[in-house]
């Protein structure tokens, strides 16, 4: 059985939908709110479902468990209370690693690319005390991340007790189906389908930097279903650990993900420039750029698709369709 932590989440119901693909069992650790989050996971089994708050309890009575995902947390970027991010990113976290360690089960975590700040330090998944210690995140959520990293580091440097496996996942701007109850956290593609669709423009931010045109703003996008192949891949791959970027090596601007998402709908491109909110002016990312000769060097081969390809994919199996879910 496999523990998947956010399950009921973006990335975490597409790993539940993969592992129970496999036909492999699945435990599923999340809330469901009041939203209709629970159709992430309504056409796939599962063995088990736990709340948070009741996980501890949980492991001491749960069967054999092959690996923990654990991909549950507050992922707002402009999340304000901390003391509510260090109980539901830092704290949940330290404890499975621990009981990862002590029950000697394969860990599996979500990091993030929001640890690289502006990126001044560059985007290299550089696992070492020294490297870390110059991260200097944007927000709460990413300095939450950033934090089991440090730790992380420092228990490997000092060759502390660990799990058989751990991978602390650092993804990037991920966007596919499953993502529609996040929000202003969803992509821009989520975001604006229904406008676009519907003949209307695109809403992209407007840039504040002479270097930087409007719309020529580049980030890493990588599709969902790549992050799932990735996590899959270290399951299959139980000597592999370490901190790895999870994107696809090649930023492409938000002009490139407007026309991506116009010719997916065989529509001309419409787009409407608009200044950034004041609240994220000032800590907003200009480029990133996941470097992955890590994790190729691991042994990863498979290529990642194309911004093309799944734009196209998310538009037109998903978006398009009354039933988006995975």
């Amino acid at each position: 059985m496999f523990l998947v932590t956010g399950g009921v989440g973006f990335i975490g119901s597409n790993l539940v939908a993969a592992l129970s693909d496999r036909g492999a069992e699945v435990a599923v650790c999340d809330r469901f709110g009041q939203d209709e989050r629970w159709k992430n996971i309504a056409k796939h089994e599962i063995a088990d479902f736990v709340a948070p708050d009741e996980l501890c309890a949980w492991l001491k009575r749960a069967p054999k468990i092959d690996a923990v995902i654990h991909l549950g947390a507050n992922s707002s970027t402009t999340e304000k209370d901390v003391d509510h991010i260090v109980a539901a990113n830092i704290r949940p976290t330290l404890a499975l690693w621990q009981w990862c360690t002590q029950t000697k089960t394969p860990f599996v975590y979500a990091s993030s690319a929001a640890t690289y700040g502006d990126g001044e330090q560059g985007f290299t998944d550089d696992e070492s005390r020294a490297y870390l210690a110059k991260l200097r995140p944007l927000n709460a959520y990413g300095w939450s991340k950033l934090v089991f990293d440090r730790r992380v580091a420092r228990l490997v440097s000092e060759g502390a007790a660990r799990p058989p496996q751990w991978a602390g996942l650092k993804f990037f701007n991920v966007y596919g189906p499953n993502e529609y109850h996040k929000g202003m956290m969803r992509s821009v593609v989520a975001q604006n389908f229904a406008r676009v669709r519907d003949g209307e423009s695109i809403r992209l931010f407007k840039s504040e930097r002479p270097d930087f045109a409007d719309g020529g703003q580049k980030r890493d996008f990588i599709y969902v279903r790549d992050c799932v192949d990735v996590i899959l891949w270290l399951l299959d791959n139980p000597k592999v650990s370490g901190l790895f970027n999870i994107g696809t090596g090649l930023a492409h601007s938000w002009l490139d993900l407007a026309n991506a998402f116009f010719g997916a709908l065989n529509l001309p491109p419409r787009i409407e420039f608009v200044p950034k909110p004041a609240e994220i002016s000032h800590r907003y990312q200009y480029f990133t750029e996941a470097r992955m000769t890590k994790l190729r060097a691991a042994g990863y081969s498979k290529a990642f698709t194309t911004l093309e390809d799944g734009v196209s994919d998310y538009v037109k199996r998903y978006l398009s369709n009354s039933d988006p879910y995975r």
